[in-house]
């Protein structure tokens, strides 16, 4: 077996965690978090000299160096809740649905969803191939669907800042790329073996 595999693996296995690790330890930061529908509101308490303080630390949207003392907090809150319950109902529950705060972040929830359907279309290829010749086969389109659905799935999983998904994907994304060039590989020596004869 080469090493360019193995070290490919453990690069991104590394660079997932290091993608990870960068907002999971900025979250480390705050003393409190309030959830207002899909948002969460994320706070750092400050004691000074006339009592306790808060500092909204995210989302980025709402991030404030301004310090809010207990009551104008509450009235901080208030106000999320509000602004969130003007929301349409639908979109209240939908946004709730795929745990975002905004319609522009569906875009990420796109790319998972591409990923997954690429996951589960490797799977069905794979599964009618077998069905029609009657042996179990793995054709080059099933590596295809795995290695496109791999890339989306580690893009989506780092977004989501989860570590077990970002794991996961990030060595079967090496084995999938390794696969094609194998197929790659053996096509090229099939085309040059009968041009020598």
């Amino acid at each position: 077996m080469k090493p360019g595999p193995i070290i490919a693996m453990i690069v991104l296995v590394f660079l997932g965690m290091w993608l990870v690790l960068q907002p999971a330890l900025s979250r480390s930061e705050t003393d409190l978090t309030v959830s207002v529908g899909a948002i969460e509101i994320m706070l750092m308490r400050t004691e000074t000299q006339s009592g306790l303080h808060y500092q909204v630390v995210g989302p980025a949207n709402l991030k404030s160096d301004q310090l809010l003392d207990p009551v104008e907090l509450d009235s901080f809150i208030a106000e999320q809740v509000a602004h969130w319950n003007e929301r349409p109902a639908l979109e209240r529950h939908l946004l709730g649905f795929f745990n975002i705060t905004t319609w522009g972040m569906f875009g990420w929830v796109m790319i998972g969803l591409i990923g997954q359907s690429a996951f589960f279309g490797r799977m069905f290829v794979q599964w009618i191939i077998s069905e029609r010749s009657r042996v179990s086969t793995v054709p080059e389109i099933f590596w295809w669907f795995s290695f496109v659905g791999g890339i989306c799935l580690f893009t989506y999983f780092v977004w989501r800042v989860d570590i077990v998904g970002v794991m996961g994907q990030s060595t079967g994304i090496v084995i999938y790329a390794r696969n094609l060039r194998l197929i790659h590989k053996e096509k090229k020596r099939e085309q040059r073996t009968p041009a020598s004869e």
